[in-house]
């Protein structure tokens, strides 16, 4: 008898020692966060600037950065590579049936983009990035959606004076109050109609139900009608092949140089007999040729208005708009923002010779 009573009093004081600490809601657990703790994770950036480290940073610092932690997934030019989003472009896609919302055209506040740039990338080693190169990268950014020239510098300090286009774009959501007479307490889950009648049918599978009493008589096939034999057309007679050009001999070591130059605008271009265009027009025979002429290519207003005027691609001229396309030409599509060493505009036009 002792030993059950002992037994019964040591169950007891096990139940009361395991349920003390929840009954007075303390675990006994941990200890405060330190203010060293809380700031490490305290990084959110607000709408109004508030949270934003000091620091700054400009567009071409911000290409050189985001070419090295951000062009593998979202392309040289903020394009986006392969299913990786596009961060740029889709400016009055909104109304779209597919629009492209990308920071230019959707976000409504820049602090979105700095905070995200400086909370989680690059991917894989997110919060390895500086205060000036988050500056810098969400420059290139904006330069890259046409919402700031080339020489812009961000900082926190003109951060607020940057307005996106989509600012105005959101509304409160109020659906708790303006879609409240859409609502009922008890919704009704039988017999809600008196009838049902068939209205349309699907279009794309045959899964409507027949009407009851419908004709159930297949359309007959109609007679195939005879063909007529295929007329044989006398091949016409080839174009006269024109005259080759020979371009005075490259420089073997300049055209290897300008080749490498030449990836940072890849993404955009191709050269070559499979050449084909895509963001940016086949550079084929660019060097001497008229502006605008690539046949299946959509060009900018600007370019065409440029082609109109007569411009042609003389080295002069590339030499010109490689180095500040923006500024060479108001409103170009062109979002690369220029090489910058004059070496690199001479090797790369050498390459381009080439071809």
């Amino acid at each position: 008898m002792s030993k059950f009573l002992n037994l019964v009093a040591g169950t007891a004081l096990a139940s009361t020692l395991i349920a003390a600490p929840a009954l007075a809601e303390k675990y006994g657990l941990g200890r405060p966060a330190t203010a060293d703790e809380i700031a490490a994770w305290d990084l959110d950036v607000a709408p109004d600037g508030t949270g934003l480290p000091v620091g700054s940073g400009d567009v071409f610092t911000g290409e050189e950065v985001f070419a090295d932690n951000c062009a593998i997934c979202h392309g040289d030019f903020a394009e986006g590579v392969d299913n990786w989003p596009k961060l740029a472009g889709g400016a009055d896609t909104l109304d779209h049936e597919d629009p492209l919302k990308t920071v230019g055209s959707y976000w409504p506040y820049l602090s979105t983009t700095w905070d995200y740039v400086n909370r989680s990338m690059p991917f894989g080693a997110a919060q390895t990035l500086s205060p000036d190169d988050v500056y810098a990268i969400v420059a290139y950014i904006l330069y890259s959606n046409d919402l700031v020239d080339d020489e812009f510098v961000l900082s926190n300090e003109n951060f607020l004076d940057v307005e996106m286009p989509n600012a105005g774009g959101f509304i409160i959501d109020d659906r708790e109050t303006s879609e409240a007479h859409f609502w009922t307490d008890a919704p009704c889950m039988e017999n809600c109609k008196d009838s049902v009648e068939i209205t349309m049918r699907a279009l794309v599978l045959d899964v409507t139900p027949e009407e009851e009493g419908a004709a159930e008589a297949k359309v007959e096939e109609t007679a195939a009608e005879p063909v007529e034999e295929a007329k044989v057309e006398e091949p016409a007679a080839e174009p006269a092949a024109e005259p080759v050009v020979e371009l005075a001999a490259l420089d073997p070591e300049m055209v290897k140089k300008g080749e490498k130059v030449f990836k940072k605008c890849k993404s955009c271009h191709q050269v070559g007999d499979s050449a084909k265009n895509k963001t940016g027009p086949i550079l084929n025979g660019i060097v001497g040729a008229s502006a605008g002429a690539v046949d299946g290519f959509k060009y900018s207003k600007p370019m065409k208005a440029a082609a109109s005027g007569g411009l042609v691609w003389s080295e002069d001229e590339l030499s010109a708009f490689l180095s500040r396309p923006k500024k060479y030409m108001k409103g170009t599509k062109m979002s690369f923002s220029g090489l910058k060493k004059e070496t690199d505009i001479e090797a790369v036009i050498t390459y381009l010779k080439s071809y």
